[in-house]
């Protein structure tokens, strides 16, 4: 029998009959796996995760000061104001409702997931709601706050030396245990319905209708699986708009040099600093051809801008935030130069509160060798005349 597949009870008369007529002649041309239990139990799971759908306000779009006269706005999409705190709230109830509505996960599946630690908080969130056990395969590196959140939840947390052996330990937990690999790397470009069900592309355009550029000029994400971008790219092209996508990386990460080398075999065998982005091999779920534009981000900029950020708007956001927002000044920087006005919107990804004792923290700085001293100048210097040192990534 394959892996997660039940045996099948007859529960009607009409299973049995099936079973019978096959035995009076001794073939099996007909053979049934259905199951009223399990279906009753997949409609109730199903109720519960859209109903937390339902129950949930969209996330707001924040507009960021710029001086007026620049002609240029932008906007931060909050995703940290979903129930687990992140944009990975999104994914990860897209990922249960696809492995649910494919049968991979039934009343006794245990889940398994691969994750730096934002997707697990919410993936174990929607475990404990549906009463199974979840458990999340993260490297040792990963923040002791995302470790007790997942914990909070009910998660089991099973940890790996770095990024790089998750999905393959992941692979084995399932085989071994029975249970079930969620692996958000390969689904998370096709669990989310990129045109419409109101998924973050369009919570974005419509949440731009009334402003004076409801048509960014560019919107500017990370790439952690690839899904986010993924779902923008695609529902800009759907809807056909003239806005451009900017697809981000930090350090150590994959996706840049393999977009650039138009290569989705590289790798670099090293986990990214910027929890939530970068990988060490190009995911499955990065679809390079609806991108507009990628730009490499040095660790020290993102965290220098979630310090910047934090002096804006009063609020600590998570070090992804910082990779993509250091990428949208720089476009507004470029746009200026070119006397151009419009729109701009990046992701908050989520909340600098799980992150406290890292990009807040000057020790784990100075021990991981980030000066954010020359970057923190650039931010400056933007802030102060709208423009960018040419020179500076």
């Amino acid at each position: 029998m394959a892996l997660h597949e039940k045996p099948v009870t007859a529960s009607s008369g009409t299973d049995r009959s099936v079973e019978s007529a096959s035995a009076q002649d001794g073939t099996a041309d007909v053979v049934d796996r259905c199951s009223a239990e399990d279906r009753a139990w997949l409609d109730e799971a199903i109720r519960k995760v859209e109903a937390d759908a339902n129950r949930s306000a969209d996330t707001h779009l924040l507009p960021i000061p710029l001086p007026g006269d620049w002609g240029i706005d932008l906007y931060l999409k909050d995703e940290s104001t979903h129930p687990t705190g992140s944009l990975k709230h999104r994914l990860a109830r897209s990922l249960f409702l696809y492995a649910l509505c494919s049968g991979r996960i039934h009343e006794d599946t245990t889940i398994i997931e691969a994750s730096s630690g934002s997707t697990a908080v919410s993936e174990a969130y929607f475990a404990r709601m549906l009463g199974l056990s979840f458990v999340a395969v993260i490297p040792k590196s990963t923040s002791p706050e995302k470790i007790s959140l997942i914990e909070f939840y009910g998660g089991t947390c099973h940890f790996v030396a770095g990024a790089d052996e998750a999905a393959p330990e992941s692979r084995r937990l399932a085989a071994e245990t029975g249970g079930y690999f969620m692996d958000q790397f390969t689904y998370a470009e096709r669990a989310t319905d990129w045109r419409s069900s109101n998924n973050i592309a369009e919570s974005i355009f419509n949440q731009l209708a009334a402003e004076r550029y409801p048509v960014p000029a560019w919107v500017v994400v990370g790439a952690g699986t690839g899904g986010t971008s993924a779902t923008i790219g695609r529902y800009i092209r759907y809807r056909r708009h003239s806005t451009k996508l900017c697809v981000v990386d930090p350090e150590n990460s994959a996706f840049f040099d393999g977009w650039v080398q138009d290569d989705m075999t590289h790798t670099t065998g090293m986990g990214s600093r910027i929890e939530g982005i970068g990988r060490p091999q190009v995911e499955p779920s990065f679809v390079p051809t609806i991108v507009d534009r990628m730009m490499r981000i040095p660790d020290a900029a993102s965290v220098a801008t979630v310090r910047y950020l934090e002096k804006l708007i009063g609020r600590r956001a998570g070090g992804s935030t910082g990779t993509s927002l250091w990428a949208a000044l720089r476009i507004i920087a470029e746009m200026r130069s070119r006397g151009e006005r419009g729109s701009v919107v990046a992701l908050l990804c989520d909340g600098g509160e799980r992150y406290c004792g890292t990009y807040y923290n000057d020790a784990w700085l100075r021990e991981n060798g980030l000066d954010l001293a020359p970057y923190t100048a650039i931010l400056n210097t933007f802030h102060e005349t709208g423009e960018w040192p040419t020179s500076q990534g």
